[in-house]
């Protein structure tokens, strides 16, 4: 299944805010499409694995993942010691465009998965056009010491200045440079998402 590229209002109208995909935000409060139901009476209805189902969407949108790339981060979260919820949301945080759009250096991650695939981006001073790429502890993120580059992703700082960075980040808005600095706390994933019920999906055979 390929990467979503269609309206994404009508994500957030069926699955609510998605932070990462789009800053947009519904002021409607049903589905989408003529026949829409209220949001209250969809989930009311919904049986166990439709709401599964559901949270399973919100994640792979808000990354903006394909099916085959959410099921392999699940598999390697479930290998690693801890809460499997939780490492599977500092897994696809960790990734390099989700640091690029966190640092502000994108206004989406649709964007920033465009910065770093035009070789706009640096880990540790290294090209990595690799959007998938997993940042590593005290890795820095930098911009290609060119004008067009610099020039790009200063208005989008600028655009973004009002928005905080999350505590395990640190970044210099003036050399648009950031730092990796620890693994992110579950309360600035900012997604409204049981990411237990993501696990529970695919252990359900």
């Amino acid at each position: 299944m390929s990467k979503y590229r269609g309206p994404r209002l009508r994500l957030v109208r069926k699955l609510g805010e998605l932070p990462a995909l789009t800053s947009k935000v519904s002021n409607k409060n049903q589905t989408p499409g003529q026949h829409g139901q209220p949001k209250i009476k969809l989930l009311r209805n919904m049986s166990p694995y439709g709401l599964r189902l559901l949270e399973k969407q919100k994640l792979r949108f808000n990354y903006n993942i394909t099916e085959r790339q959410l099921l392999r981060y699940v598999k390697q979260a479930k290998k690693l010691t801890g809460s499997t919820g939780e490492i599977l949301l500092s897994l696809l945080e960790m990734r390099l465009d989700n640091i690029v759009y966190r640092l502000g250096m994108a206004p989406t991650i649709v964007a920033a998965r465009q910065l770093v695939g035009h070789g706009h981006v640096l880990v540790n001073k290294q090209k990595v056009d690799i959007p998938s790429y997993t940042c590593q502890l005290k890795d820095v993120i930098s911009i290609k010491d060119k004008k067009s580059s610099r020039d790009l992703v200063n208005k989008f700082v600028q655009e973004s200045s009002n928005n905080q960075i999350p505590s395990h980040l640190s970044f210099n808005k003036e050399n648009l440079v950031g730092v990796v600095n620890g693994v992110v706390t579950r309360e600035w994933v900012g997604l409204q998402l049981n990411e237990l019920l993501v696990v529970e999906y695919y252990s359900r055979n």
